[in-house]
C-alpha cells in the first residue's frame, strides 16, 4: 500500500502560522460556503476555537477584536461575513508605520537622559523673570550631576553652559559668573552618600534574611 505524503514545503502558505493549519483549512472552508447564514455561524465557531488556543491573550484589551482581525487575515480578506467589530482593511494592515521623531537628547549627550530634554523644554515655555531663572540654574546643575556620574572625573562650568545652548537651541543659559553651579565635590558628596545608605539597607535586609 502506497502513501502520498504531504509536506510542508508543497502546502500553501499560512498568514498566522501560530494557529496550525487546521484554522486555515476551516478558514477555507467558511470562505468557499454559499450561504451567509451559515458562514457567519462557522466564523463564529472558529473565533472560539481561535480563543481557546491563545488563552493568554484574554486578559488583552478588546481581545475579540483582535481575534476578528486575525480572522479575516488568514481568510486572505476574502470571507464575507457579518462582524461585530469594524473591518480593518488589508491596506490599513499593510500600511507602514510614521516615522517616530529621534529623541533630541540621545542625538548627543545621552547621558542627561530624556527627562533632562523634557525639563529644558518646560523652562523655554516659561515668561523670562526670576522663576525662569531659577529653574534654568537647577537644571544646569542637575546637567552638571548627569555629567559626573557618567564620565567620573571633574568638569567646567563651561562645558555645562555649552551643552545647555546645544539641547535648548540657545534659548537658555547660565551666568556662572553671577551664579556659578554646584562645586563638583559637593554634587558628588549627595550621591555618595545616598549610595552608602542603600547598600547600608541592603545589608540590613540580608542579615534578617539570615
Amino acid at each position: 500500500m502506497e502513501f502520498d505524503l504531504e509536506y510542508n514545503s508543497e502546502r500553501p502558505a499560512m498568514a498566522i502560522p501560530e494557529y496550525g493549519r487546521h484554522i486555515q483549512k476551516l478558514v477555507d472552508h467558511c470562505i468557499s460556503l454559499q450561504d451567509k447564514e451559515k458562514r457567519n455561524e462557522m466564523a463564529k465557531a472558529i473565533i472560539d476555537v481561535m480563543g481557546n488556543l491563545q488563552p493568554h491573550l484574554r486578559d488583552v484589551p478588546d481581545f475579540k477584536h483582535k481575534l476578528w482581525d486575525q480572522l479575516f487575515i488568514i481568510a486572505d480578506f476574502k470571507l464575507d461575513v457579518d462582524s461585530p467589530y469594524p473591518i480593518t482593511s488589508e491596506a490599513e494592515l499593510k500600511e507602514k508605520p510614521k516615522k517616530l521623531p529621534y529623541p533630541k537628547s540621545a542625538s548627543k549627550y545621552r547621558y542627561y537622559g530624556h527627562n533632562m530634554q523634557t525639563m529644558i523644554d518646560v523652562a523655554i515655555s516659561w515668561e523670562e523673570g526670576e522663576m525662569k531663572e531659577k529653574l534654568t540654574q537647577s537644571i544646569a546643575n542637575h546637567m552638571k550631576k548627569c555629567y559626573l556620574l557618567w564620565n567620573k572625573d571633574s568638569v567646567t562650568d563651561a562645558i555645562i553652559v555649552k551643552h545647555l545652548k546645544d539641547l535648548s537651541d540657545n534659548k537658555l543659559t547660565v551666568d556662572v559668573v553671577k551664579n556659578p553651579l554646584i562645586l563638583s565635590n559637593k554634587l558628588m558628596q549627595g550621591h555618595k552618600r545616598t549610595q552608602t545608605k542603600n547598600k547600608s539597607q541592603k545589608n540590613q535586609r540580608k542579615y534578617k534574611r539570615k
